[in-house]
């Protein structure tokens, strides 16, 4: 077991699922904290300073999605991971919109738990690619600023949600290229799934929502059909 300075909150109101998350992810090496309900979540997930935490959806008192909006609005930087039974495309944007940034449907094996809290960590961790000189950090009407997980577009400063912003800075490494959604859940999420391009649709839509001022007339941030994204961040689109 490697020892992690990473401190972590399971919020779930399930006993045996809540101890069972604790447990194994702390023989994993991090600092687990739980919470048995959403207003014990929100509580401890405001007043303490945590790398990731883990919230189920349907809970007594506060649901998961109105503790992760709540968080949001204080924490924007924090991932969540939602973890519920409820596993339809519908329920999936519901918590995306409410700014979470992964989302496991139960039942589901603990290995897998590790693997994407392994993927949102490293979202936070500054690897060689990040600290290349090379790096794209301000093209055309863009900057993005890794520090606050913001965007600057023509003198507007727009807070994202991590996962925004790591989609907007592998946009940025592309610049006016075609980006599959393979490469995408690849660089971003740091593996791939063929269900899961669903969840990095709804993540980009997210993006768009708050980066284009015409949503149906994009000027940044364009679809690629049956390829992915592209971002044009002179606001000039060449043919796709």
């Amino acid at each position: 077991m490697t020892k992690t300075n990473k401190r972590l909150l399971v919020v779930d109101d399930d006993e045996q699922i809540r101890e069972l998350l604790t447990f194994d992810i702390a023989q994993s090496g991090y600092v687990v904290d739980s919470a048995k309900d959403g207003e014990e979540g929100l509580k401890k997930a405001l007043e303490n300073n945590y790398d990731l935490i883990l919230l189920d959806v349907m809970m007594p008192k506060m649901n998961g999605y109105d503790v992760c909006k709540n968080i949001r609005l204080v924490k924007p930087n924090v991932p969540i991971l939602m973890l519920t039974a409820k596993g339809t495309i519908s329920d999936k944007t519901e918590g995306f919109d409410c700014g979470a940034d992964d989302y496991l449907v139960k039942p589901f094996d603990v290995q897998e738990v590790l693997l994407h809290i392994r993927a949102l960590l490293r979202r936070l961790e500054p690897s060689c690619e990040q600290t290349n000189s090379k790096e794209v950090l301000r093209a055309g009407d863009i900057e993005i600023l890794p520090d606050s997980l913001e965007t600057v577009i023509l003198d507007k400063k727009i807070k994202l949600t991590p996962t925004e912003f790591e989609i907007l800075y592998c946009l940025m490494q592309h610049l006016n290229n075609p980006v599959t959604l393979a490469t995408l859940l690849d660089e971003v999420w740091g593996y791939g799934s063929d269900e899961d391009v669903r969840m990095v649709r709804v993540h980009v839509g997210s993006l768009r929502q708050k980066i284009e001022t015409d949503t149906r007339n994009p000027k940044y941030l364009h679809t690629v059909t049956n390829v992915g994204y592209k971002l044009t961040p002179f606001g000039i689109l060449e043919d796709i």
